[in-house]
C-alpha cells in the first residue's frame, strides 16, 4: 500500500464510510463536554484542532466562543468546514496543511487537540515523533495537548477482519483488515460499490496501534509530561462496523518549557516586531464580499511566511481592533517597534487609516510607515493635485465637486474620469468612471454619489491615454534609499471597447476582464524617466512620507507624464505594486519587507541587535490576542 495514502482518502466518500460513525451533534456535543472539563478550556485561550476534517470539533468549539482554528491535510473536508462555518455565520479560520510541518509561529497555543484517531496515519513512529515535536514548537509554556486515539492494545485482539454494509440506499461497502507482519499497524482495504455504477472506490489504510505505555514513551521523547490517560466511550448509534473508533483513548500531556524567545547568555537578542494587520473579524467596505476572504487570509500568510525568512527579528501579530489600545498598551517597552500594515485602517475604515500611528505616537512606540500628518495629506487627491502644482510637478486638468454641489462647470475637454476625492484601493474607481459627453459626465457623478455617499467629494480629471506607470520608492531621501524599477500596466489582454483603467475590477474581481491587466517593465524615454523620479523624490520629501511609497502617473496622448496620486504606506500584499517592482530589481518578497524595516530603523536612530528592553533581562511572555514568534 501507498505510504500516504491519507492523501486522497478523505473525501465525500469518507464522509458516508467511516466519519458517519461520530458525525453527529449530540456525539460531538458530549466529546467536547469532556474536552472542556479535562483540560478546563478558557475563552481567551488561543486553541488548534489539529486534523480537524470536517471541523465538527472546531466549529463547537466556535459557537460555545472558544478561540480555536482547524487544520487539516484534505482540501474537500477544509472545503466543507469552511462552507459550514460560512452557513452559520461563524468567524472561524480553517487551513490546508501538515501536521508534520505546521505553518505557526513558535510559541502561538495554548491548546492543541488531535481527535477522532487522527494520530499514527504514517509508516514510522519517527514521523508522528515529528508531529510531537511541532505541537512543542508552536504550544506556548505550560501548554497542553490532548490526543483522542485507537485503544492499540484491544483492536490487537478483538478487530474485525471482515465486515460489509450499506452506507445508502444504492451503494454498500466491504472491508478487510490485517495485522501487519510487526503487528503494530491495523491494515484495512475499503471496496464501496455502487449498484448501479459497480465498484466506485478500492482503498487502503493504515493506523499504528499505540498502546498506553508507547504513547507515554513517545510523549516524553517529545518533552511533554504529567501524561494522564481519560476513559472515552465511543456513542455511535450506527451499530454497525466501528473499526478503529470502537475503543479509543483519551491522552493529555502539559509541556513545560521556557519561551522559545528567550536567549542565551552572549547571543545576540532578536528586535522584536509588532505587525499591526487589519482586523478580519469585523466587515471591510471595501473589499467585494465587505469581509475578509481566502485570499486575504492567504496574502497574510504569505506575508507571515516571508517575515520567517528574515533573521535577527521575532514577530508578534495584532489584529483585535477592539483591544487594540489595551494590547498596545501592553507591548510598550515589550517591543522595539511596530510595522505598520494595516492600511485598511482602525475598524477597517480607511478613512481612519491615520489614527493607527496616530494611536503609537502618543503611546510613544516607534513605528514602520508615514506618519499620520502624511497620511492625511495623501488621502485628499486635489491636496495633492495643488502640492504638486505648487512645486511646478504637472498634473491633469480637473475639476473639484464638493458635497452639495448639485451644478459644476468642469472647464476642461472631454473625455474626463470621476473618481471619490478620497479614497482607497481604487473604491468606485470602474469602467463606467469615464464619461465622454456633459450628460455621461452628469450620470457618472450621479452614479458614484449612489455608491459611495452623497456625503463625499468628488475629482473629475482629464482621462489622460498614455502608458499608466507607478514609481516606487523604499527607504529615506535623507539616507538609505532605493528607487524600484517604473513599472506600466499592460492592457492589450483588454476588450479594445473597454477603457483602459486599473481600477477597482482590475484588483478585487477575478471574473472582470480587468483581471487579466498585467504590470511590466515600464519602457520610457530617459528624459522622462529622469524627470519622473526627481518629481517623486521631492513629493516624498514635501508630503512627509517615510520608509515606502508609491507614486502613480500617466501620460497623455503626447508622451507627457502627470502625477494621479502618492500613495505613502502602499499595498505590501506579496502580488502587489510594490512587490513587482521590487522583483524586477531582483529583490525578493522578504527582502523587500526587510528592507522596509532597515529603513524605519535607520530613521529611528535603532542600532543593530538593540532594543527597548536591557539585553540582560529575558523577553516576557504576553497575555494577548496576538500570535507570537
Amino acid at each position: 500500500m501507498k505510504s500516504d495514502w491519507w492523501r486522497g482518502i478523505f473525501n465525500h466518500l469518507y464522509l458516508k464510510t467511516d466519519g458517519d460513525v461520530v458525525d453527529d451533534q449530540r456525539i460531538t456535543g458530549n466529546e467536547i463536554d469532556r474536552i472542556t472539563r479535562i483540560l478546563h478550556l478558557q475563552p481567551d485561550e488561543a486553541i488548534l484542532d489539529l486534523c480537524c476534517g470536517q471541523g465538527r470539533h472546531t466549529l463547537e468549539l466556535v459557537r460555545r466562543g472558544y478561540d480555536v482554528e482547524g487544520l487539516d491535510q484534505s482540501h474537500y473536508l477544509i472545503q466543507r468546514a469552511r462552507s459550514t462555518a460560512k452557513k452559520e455565520g461563524l468567524q472561524v479560520r480553517f487551513r490546508e496543511g501538515d501536521a508534520r510541518r505546521l505553518p505557526y509561529r513558535t510559541d502561538t497555543y495554548d491548546v492543541v487537540l488531535v481527535l477522532g484517531n487522527s494520530f499514527g496515519y504514517f509508516d514510522s513512529v519517527e514521523e508522528d515523533l515529528r508531529i510531537l515535536m511541532e505541537l512543542r514548537r508552536i504550544l506556548k509554556p505550560w501548554g497542553r495537548v490532548l490526543l483522542d486515539v485507537a485503544d492499540g492494545e484491544y483492536l490487537k485482539e478483538h478487530f474485525q477482519a471482515r465486515s460489509w454494509e450499506w452506507i445508502d440506499s444504492t451503494m454498500f461497502v466491504c472491508r478487510e483488515r490485517s495485522l501487519s507482519l510487526d503487528r503494530q499497524r491495523l491494515i484495512s482495504r475499503e471496496v464501496i460499490t455502487d449498484v448501479n455504477k459497480g465498484v466506485v472506490a478500492d482503498q487502503f489504510y493504515a493506523e499504528r496501534l499505540y498502546t498506553p505505555e508507547a504513547l507515554r514513551q513517545l510523549l516524553e521523547r517529545a518533552g511533554f509530561s504529567d501524561i494522564a490517560f481519560h476513559d472515552i466511550a465511543t456513542e455511535s448509534q450506527r451499530n454497525q462496523d466501528l473499526g478503529m473508533m470502537e475503543r479509543r483513548h483519551i491522552v493529555t500531556a502539559v509541556l513545560k518549557k521556557e519561551w522559545s524567545t528567550a536567549r542565551s547568555r552572549g547571543q545576540e537578542r532578536a528586535k522584536h516586531v509588532a505587525v499591526m494587520l487589519g482586523d478580519p473579524a469585523k466587515p471591510d467596505a471595501l473589499k467585494p464580499s465587505c469581509v475578509f476572504d481566502d485570499d486575504d487570509f492567504y496574502t497574510i500568510d504569505q506575508m507571515k511566511a516571508a517575515l520567517r525568512e528574515l533573521k535577527g527579528y521575532r514577530f508578534t501579530f495584532l489584529c483585535k481592533h477592539d483591544t487594540m489600545i489595551q494590547d498596545l498598551t501592553k507591548l510598550k517597552g515589550k517591543v522595539d517597534y511596530v510595522f505598520n500594515l494595516c492600511d485598511e485602517g482602525f475598524d477597517n475604515d480607511p478613512r481612519k487609516e491615520l489614527h493607527v500611528p496616530a494611536l503609537l505616537e502618543m503611546l510613544g512606540i516607534p513605528y514602520t510607515g508615514s506618519g499620520p500628518q502624511s497620511l492625511a495629506y495623501c488621502y485628499d487627491k486635489s491636496l495633492v493635485r495643488g502640492v504638486a502644482k505648487e512645486m511646478g510637478i504637472p498634473v491633469p486638468d480637473a475639476c473639484f465637486i464638493t458635497p452639495g454641489d448639485r451644478t459644476y462647470d468642469v472647464g476642461m475637454k472631454l473625455p474626463a474620469i470621476v473618481k471619490p476625492n478620497s479614497g482607497d484601493s481604487s473604491y468606485g474607481i470602474t469602467q463606467k468612471s469615464i464619461a465622454h459627453t456633459i450628460e455621461e459626465l452628469a450620470d457618472v457623478i450621479n452614479s458614484l454619489r449612489t455608491t459611495i455617499g452623497y456625503d463625499r467629494s468628488l475629482l473629475v480629471e482629464e482621462f489622460l491615454t498614455g502608458k499608466d506607470i507607478s514609481v516606487g520608492i523604499i527607504g529615506n531621501p535623507s539616507g538609505y534609499c532605493t528607487v524600484l524599477p517604473i513599472t506600466e500596466e499592460d492592457y492589450s489582454a483588454l476588450p479594445p471597447e473597454l477603457p483602459r483603467i486599473c481600477g477597482y475590477e482590475a484588483k478585487w474581481l477575478p471574473d472582470s476582464p480587468y483581471w487579466k491587466i498585467v504590470s511590466r517593465s515600464a519602457d520610457l524615454p530617459e528624459e522622462t524617466e529622469k524627470m519622473v523620479v526627481r518629481c517623486c523624490l521631492a513629493l516624498f520629501e514635501r508630503l512627509e512620507c517615510r520608509d515606502y511609497c508609491r507614486f502613480d502617473w500617466r501620460l497623455d496622448e503626447h508622451g507627457n507624464p502627470k502625477l494621479l496620486e502618492v500613495n505613502p504606506n502602499p499595498g505590501w500584499c506579496w502580488d502587489g505594486h510594490l512587490a513587482k517592482m521590487a522583483k524586477y530589481a531582483g529583490i525578493s518578497y522578504p527582502e523587500m519587507l526587510g528592507r522596509i524595516l532597515k529603513a524605519a530603523e535607520e530613521r529611528s536612530g535603532m542600532e543593530q541587535n538593540t532594543g527597548a528592553r536591557e539585553a540582560e533581562k529575558e523577553p516576557l511572555p504576553l497575555d494577548l490576542n496576538q500570535q507570537t514568534a
